[in-house]
């Protein structure tokens, strides 16, 4: 009895229901597999619709100012709003941080 319940190698009925549940394992994951990559693609035409939605006035302001800037590139109208006066010291400045020990001496 003992030698029944050890086999060495499936019978044909046996080798053929395992791949039967092997095929149809196979199948299922593949199926899991294809809704998943649906919602994920899905979920993401849904978040870059809503960005693009929401950032439809900042990228109609970024036009707006680069086609001015375009203009007033090659005009002396540039800077026309801007008045610089007074003297511009270029340079570097060194700080000396003194302790309250070394002021009271």
């Amino acid at each position: 009895m003992a030698r029944l319940l050890i086999s060495s190698s499936p019978s044909l009925p046996g080798r053929i229901i395992g791949l039967i549940v092997t095929a149809a394992l196979i199948v299922l994951g593949l199926m899991f597999s294809m809704v998943l990559i649906a919602l994920i693609a899905v979920v993401g035409l849904i978040a870059g619709g809503y960005l693009w939605w929401k950032t439809r006035t900042l990228r109609k302001q970024m036009r707006e100012h680069q086609q001015s800037m375009r203009g007033a590139a090659n005009d002396a109208d540039a800077f026309k709003g801007e008045v610089f006066e007074g003297e511009i010291i270029e340079g570097e400045v060194i700080c000396k941080v003194v302790s309250l020990e070394e002021n009271r001496r």
